[in-house]
């Protein structure tokens, strides 16, 4: 599309009612379930809240099992998948919190070459020289629906790996570089009802599209830091885009010299364009825009919730002033006069 519309979305920067009693500063992640029970995945009290669709907490789960939370997703089984880069792993949970299934050694990475400490031009990824098994820095979980899984690994690795429902690694692929099948960052995995893979590899500023036997198909480029995704009903995908500062660059473009907020995007199964919002550079915590937009989900209705690491990507780097810290999810229902 070339004139894109007003969008068709009514957004609530207020829908979580969170007790007194708790307290975070980043929604990493978020997930639906069937009953559109809303899963949040927070970071600074590193666990998981559960919310009714309208907002009310239900419970608490987690504390003291994670190190960084990053992104939840919900099995069709009903099971909780938690994946935390912090320490490598990706856990599946009762919808209660009881732990099921462990992927991963916990704290033990993988050897990739990767670096935290190095200088670099672009983001801590360029330091990884090779691609290593599960997992080093993983960041986000597609479970199909006879219950295989598919992690992205992405911050300090540039693969995705297969794994069967009980575990047993399958597969993996996936180099370094900016290639087809090669990542910079694969941030956020979406399995299409046809059987197709996404992943969002965000510091090459594209989807790369996949079967899941990890041949290549294809991809979507031009598409700013893509760091979630999810699906609508109407078969639309649904991209948090990750805002990209002013000085910054992607291993795709140089310097830009000019502030990339973060967004939202609708675009078809076929990668156009249809709708996008929240975009700002100068009001980025006004109610429908957004700050550092990281995970999304849809429920049953086509609301879309977007969490935010606005903590760790804005206030804590000074790119905005912490009066923005609570701005950290939104809920955006689908206008009664679309669909």
């Amino acid at each position: 599309m070339t004139d894109l519309k007003r969008p068709a979305w009514i957004a609530d920067l207020h829908w979580e009612q969170r007790p007194a009693d708790i307290s975070h500063r980043d929604v990493a992640g978020v997930a639906v379930d069937a009953s559109d029970q809303v899963y949040l995945f927070t970071r600074f009290d590193h666990q998981v809240l559960v919310y009714t669709s309208a907002g009310k907490f239900v419970r608490a789960w987690g504390a003291g099992i994670f190190t960084n939370a990053h992104s939840i997703r919900i099995g069709p089984d009903g099971a909780v998948y938690c994946v935390d880069n912090g320490d490598h792993s990706v856990r599946k949970f009762t919808p209660d919190g009881e732990l099921l299934l462990t992927l991963g050694v916990p704290g033990a990475p993988s050897d990739t070459g990767y670096r935290a400490d190095l200088p670099v031009r672009i983001h801590n990824v360029e330091t990884v020289t090779r691609p290593a098994g599960p997992f080093n820095g993983c960041t986000d979980i597609a479970i199909a629906p006879g219950g295989d899984i598919f992690v992205s690994d992405g911050y300090g690795n540039c693969r995705i790996h297969h794994f069967s429902a009980s575990g047993t690694l399958l597969n993996s692929w996936g180099e370094v570089g900016s290639g087809p099948g090669e990542f910079r960052i694969p941030h956020g995995i979406c399995l299409l009802p046809d059987g197709r893979l996404l992943v969002a590899d965000r510091e090459n500023d594209r989807i790369q599209i996949f079967r899941t036997d990890g041949s290549y198909l294809g991809e979507w480029d031009d598409i700013q830091r893509p760091s979630g995704l999810a699906l609508t009903s109407r078969g639309e995908v649904v991209v948090a885009h990750l805002w990209r500062p002013a000085d910054n660059r992607s291993f795709v473009s140089d310097t830009i010299g000019t502030d990339e907020p973060g967004r939202i995007s609708l675009l078809s199964l076929s990668g156009e364009l249809l709708d996008q919002w929240g975009a700002s550079a100068d009001d980025k915590a006004a109610e429908g825009n957004v700050i550092a937009p990281h995970f999304v989900t849809v429920d049953s209705t086509d609301s879309i919730y977007v969490g935010e690491v606005t903590y760790t990507y804005g206030v804590k780097l000074g790119r905005v002033p912490e009066d923005h810290a609570p701005h950290q999810v939104q809920k955006f229902t689908v206008s009664p006069t679309e669909g």
